[in-house]
Protein backbone atom coordinates (compact mmCIF):
# COMPACT_ATOMS: atom_id res chain seq x y z
CA UNK A 1 0.00 0.00 0.00
CA UNK A 2 1.11 3.78 -0.27
CA UNK A 3 -0.21 6.41 1.83
CA UNK A 4 0.06 10.34 0.55
CA UNK A 5 -0.32 13.03 3.02
CA UNK A 6 -0.75 16.31 1.67
CA UNK A 7 -0.22 19.73 3.69
CA UNK A 8 0.49 23.36 2.81
CA UNK A 9 -2.87 24.18 2.79
CA UNK A 10 -5.09 27.05 4.30
CA UNK A 11 -6.66 30.48 3.50
CA UNK A 12 -5.25 33.32 1.68
CA UNK A 13 -6.60 36.26 -0.13
CA UNK A 14 -6.60 36.51 -3.72
CA UNK A 15 -2.94 37.45 -5.52
CA UNK A 16 -1.18 35.64 -2.70
CA UNK A 17 0.81 32.38 -2.75
CA UNK A 18 0.33 28.90 -1.33
CA UNK A 19 2.81 26.14 -1.74
CA UNK A 20 1.07 22.40 -1.50
CA UNK A 21 3.71 19.88 -0.06
CA UNK A 22 2.71 15.85 -0.79
CA UNK A 23 4.35 13.01 1.01
CA UNK A 24 4.34 9.39 -0.44
CA UNK A 25 5.16 6.53 2.03
CA UNK A 26 4.76 2.69 1.65
CA UNK A 27 5.20 0.46 -1.23
CA UNK A 28 6.08 2.86 -3.77
CA UNK A 29 7.75 1.68 -6.74
CA UNK A 30 10.89 2.72 -8.39
CA UNK A 31 8.93 5.49 -10.56
CA UNK A 32 5.66 6.88 -10.56
CA UNK A 33 4.17 9.77 -11.74
CA UNK A 34 2.27 12.41 -9.17
CA UNK A 35 -0.23 14.48 -10.13
CA UNK A 36 -2.58 17.10 -8.26
CA UNK A 37 -6.17 17.87 -8.33
CA UNK A 38 -9.01 19.82 -7.36
CA UNK A 39 -12.74 19.60 -6.62
CA UNK A 40 -14.93 22.61 -5.51
CA UNK A 41 -18.09 22.47 -3.81
CA UNK A 42 -20.46 20.96 -5.73
CA UNK A 43 -18.35 20.25 -8.76
CA UNK A 44 -16.23 17.38 -10.10
CA UNK A 45 -12.43 16.91 -8.87
CA UNK A 46 -10.50 18.41 -11.98
CA UNK A 47 -6.75 17.94 -12.90
CA UNK A 48 -4.30 20.58 -11.76
CA UNK A 49 -0.93 19.47 -12.72
CA UNK A 50 1.34 16.45 -13.01
CA UNK A 51 4.40 15.46 -13.30
CA UNK A 52 6.46 12.52 -14.34
CA UNK A 53 9.28 10.48 -12.35
CA UNK A 54 12.42 12.68 -13.74
CA UNK A 55 10.52 15.92 -13.54
CA UNK A 56 11.06 17.01 -16.93
CA UNK A 57 7.66 16.75 -17.97
CA UNK A 58 4.35 18.66 -16.82
CA UNK A 59 0.99 18.95 -17.60
CA UNK A 60 -1.17 21.90 -16.40
CA UNK A 61 -4.62 22.59 -16.92
CA UNK A 62 -4.89 25.96 -19.02
CA UNK A 63 -6.97 27.32 -15.45
CA UNK A 64 -3.65 27.79 -13.91
CA UNK A 65 -0.70 27.76 -16.29
CA UNK A 66 1.77 30.60 -15.42
CA UNK A 67 0.72 30.64 -12.28
CA UNK A 68 1.19 26.96 -10.44
CA UNK A 69 4.66 25.17 -10.72
CA UNK A 70 4.37 21.12 -10.07
CA UNK A 71 8.21 19.79 -9.24
CA UNK A 72 9.21 16.95 -6.86
CA UNK A 73 12.01 15.30 -4.91
CA UNK A 74 12.72 11.99 -5.02
CA UNK A 75 14.51 11.36 -2.90
CA UNK A 76 12.34 12.70 -0.17
CA UNK A 77 9.14 10.92 -2.09
CA UNK A 78 7.57 14.16 -1.97
CA UNK A 79 5.80 16.43 -4.77
CA UNK A 80 5.25 19.97 -4.39
CA UNK A 81 2.58 22.71 -5.94
CA UNK A 82 3.74 26.00 -5.29
CA UNK A 83 0.64 28.52 -6.51
CA UNK A 84 1.33 32.12 -7.19
CA UNK A 85 -1.35 35.03 -8.05
CA UNK A 86 -4.36 32.93 -6.21
CA UNK A 87 -7.71 33.53 -7.62
CA UNK A 88 -11.35 33.38 -5.36
CA UNK A 89 -11.58 30.31 -8.42
CA UNK A 90 -8.84 28.42 -6.93
CA UNK A 91 -10.88 27.71 -3.65
CA UNK A 92 -11.19 23.87 -3.57
CA UNK A 93 -9.79 20.82 -1.96
CA UNK A 94 -6.89 19.99 -3.66
CA UNK A 95 -5.86 16.36 -3.93
CA UNK A 96 -2.09 14.92 -4.69
CA UNK A 97 -2.38 11.15 -6.39
CA UNK A 98 -0.26 8.58 -7.23
CA UNK A 99 0.48 6.55 -10.51
CA UNK A 100 2.24 3.62 -10.74
CA UNK A 101 4.77 3.80 -14.06
CA UNK A 102 6.62 6.87 -15.88
CA UNK A 103 3.93 8.80 -18.18
CA UNK A 104 2.75 11.30 -17.12
CA UNK A 105 -1.27 11.62 -16.69
CA UNK A 106 -4.52 13.98 -16.95
CA UNK A 107 -6.91 11.61 -16.16
CA UNK A 108 -7.66 11.19 -12.33
CA UNK A 109 -9.10 7.67 -13.13
CA UNK A 110 -5.32 6.74 -14.00
CA UNK A 111 -4.01 7.77 -10.90
CA UNK A 112 -3.80 4.69 -7.86
CA UNK A 113 -2.94 5.94 -4.77
CA UNK A 114 -5.23 9.30 -3.44
CA UNK A 115 -4.38 11.59 -0.37
CA UNK A 116 -7.11 12.94 2.18
CA UNK A 117 -7.04 16.39 0.52
CA UNK A 118 -6.17 19.45 1.68
CA UNK A 119 -8.75 22.87 1.85
CA UNK A 120 -7.14 25.95 -0.05
CA UNK A 121 -9.39 29.37 0.24
CA UNK A 122 -8.87 32.14 -1.75
CA UNK A 123 -10.61 35.02 0.08
CA UNK A 124 -11.57 37.90 -2.62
Amino acid sequence: QVQLVESGGGLVQAGGSLRLSCAASGRTTSSYVMGWFRQAPGKERTFVATINWSGDITYYADSVKGRFTISRDNAKNTVYLQMNSLKPEDTAVYYCALRRGSRAAVGSHEYDYWGQGTQVTVSS
